[in-house]
């Protein structure tokens, strides 16, 4: 037995992602603040020890 015709969804030409990226590349949204901009192209800190380093030390009984 087939599904009905009503559950049958259609085919996406992909126009929310596609308007997304072209708001990504060209920057054309409306009300983006500068410092969430600023925000969303610094590079990520990864100084000091990683979470799991913490938490195996916490686990092992080293707490200072």
């Amino acid at each position: 037995m087939s599904r009905h015709l009503a559950d049958h969804r259609a085919q996406s030409d992909g126009g929310r992602l596609k308007h997304f990226y072209r708001i990504e590349k060209t920057g054309d949204a409306d009300g983006v603040h500068p410092s969430s901009r600023a925000l969303h192209k610094r590079p990520l800190g990864r100084e000091g020890p990683s979470r799991v380093e913490n938490f195996v030390r916490i686990e092992r009984g080293f707490t200072a």
